[in-house]
């Protein structure tokens, strides 16, 4: 993690320090919410340097929910806070994991709020994480919080382990497939051509597919470092591009006008929106944070957007079911079942069920296109085999042939 030397007055004094925080962004929200005055802040430069080329330590969700389960065991039991971190600090088999852990575990002993101390680890703790915790500490119900956050970790884990197992085997094919094809492009077809040409002559008439496949692996021999700088440059052009806010919102706007894939992710983006918002609601969360929260949990820029138009009808007097009801991308049920909630005063019970079942809908869709998607690719492969094998066992034949009879 990066680390920052800064300058603060707090309570009238001037403070000096370095720390380590994932952002110059997370540690100025950090300082404001300590209520203190930022006056310098200054990067270390070659500790952000070596970063880049470090791969960024994560831990597994796995070890995420239990952490999350067992501390809200241990507090629902009265054992002190610090003391049930530094139990979980012992514990913890990923040895990351245990360093974040005791870095907390020393925040909330200098009297930092543990949301606090959550939130300068956002690679693991999440805005909706730090939020919740946040609530819980007010409504002094971090116990229960912390019950409802290992839940919705897993659910979270669920379903991308369901999409994660649906790609995996279409991914490995098209690999194969792109990988032989360049092989036989730039290897085999080469040393055919020349069987082509011994067995038929300089001046034999060829096949047009046959002399258009001859004709691109010459291109490809010839222009193949070319064409790997080429695709290695445009590669690394457009990772930069959709790091941006807007390179992000044209991939999330091309995502939901791409058939079938669209409506997987709008009801990914429903579910998480309905448990994550139901969450924070239940946790004492006004509705404008929850909406501001739930939209950065999404995943997906153009229904964040969404959300966030929705926040600004909420502040001007509306009910949140309205601008939902009227939205693009959030079907009108949700509207309706927001619209019950808000008349019985139960969003969270009703935001869960919603949530439920387009979490139902989104496990029924990738075990459908998980059947589908093998036999697709199957013959996609066998299409491409078959026509590099008309390409080249044709012509041997008919010349082979035509050698014969004279």
């Amino acid at each position: 993690m990066p680390k920052f030397t800064f300058t603060a007055i707090k309570e009238g004094k001037t403070l000096t320090s370095t720390v380590e925080a994932s952002s110059e962004d997370v540690l100025k929200t950090t300082l404001a919410k300590q209520g203190a005055r930022l006056i310098a802040i200054k990067a270390d430069r070659s500790q952000s340097l070596l970063s880049r080329f470090k791969k960024p330590k994560k831990i597994k969700l796995k070890d995420l929910v239990i952490f999350t389960r067992q501390l809200s065991t241990m507090i629902s039991a009265g054992v002190p806070l610090t003391r049930s971190l530094t139990t979980l600090e012992q514990q913890a088999d990923n040895k990351y994991f245990r360093t974040v852990i005791s870095g907390i575990t020393k925040d909330v002993e200098g009297g930092m709020p543990l949301g606090e101390a959550f939130s300068k680890y956002p690679r693991i703790f999440s805005d909706v994480y730090v939020n919740m915790v946040r609530a819980g500490e007010a409504g002094g119900i971090l116990d229960e919080i912390l019950k409802r956050l290992a839940t919705q970790v897993e659910q979270d884990s669920s379903t991308r382990k369901k999409i994660k197992s649906a790609m995996t085997y279409p991914v490995v094919i098209l690999s194969i497939t792109v990988v032989a094809f360049f092989g036989i492009m730039i290897f085999i077809i080469p040393k055919l051509s020349k069987i082509l040409s011994d067995l038929g002559g300089p001046n034999a008439k060829l096949p047009i597919y046959t002399q258009m496949l001859v004709n691109l692996s010459t291109f490809m021999q010839k222009y193949a470092v070319f064409i790997a700088v080429i695709v290695f440059v445009a590669i690394y052009f457009l990772r930069r591009y959709l790091r941006t806010p807007k390179g992000k919102f044209k991939r999330d706007s091309l995502i939901l006008k791409t058939p079938i894939i669209k409506d997987i992710i709008t009801k990914i983006a429903i579910a998480r929106f309905s448990r994550t918002f139901a969450s924070l609601m239940s946790a004492g969360v006004s509705v404008l944070d929850s909406l501001d929260v739930t939209g950065g949990a999404i995943g997906n820029k153009v229904i964040e957007k969404e959300l966030k138009e929705a926040a600004k009808a909420v502040k001007n007097g509306q009910p949140l079911s309205q601008p939902l009801s009227t939205s693009k991308h959030f079907p009108p049920i949700v509207g309706q079942m927001l619209a019950v909630g808000e008349e019985t005063g139960q969003i969270d019970t009703i935001l869960i069920k919603v949530a439920d079942f387009y979490e139902e809908e989104v496990s029924t869709v990738i075990d459908s296109m998980s059947s589908i998607i093998e036999p697709l690719m199957i013959i996609i492969l066998g299409s491409m085999v078959g026509l590099i094998a008309a390409s080249v066992m044709g012509p041997i034949a008919s010349l082979s042939k035509n050698i014969g009879n004279n």
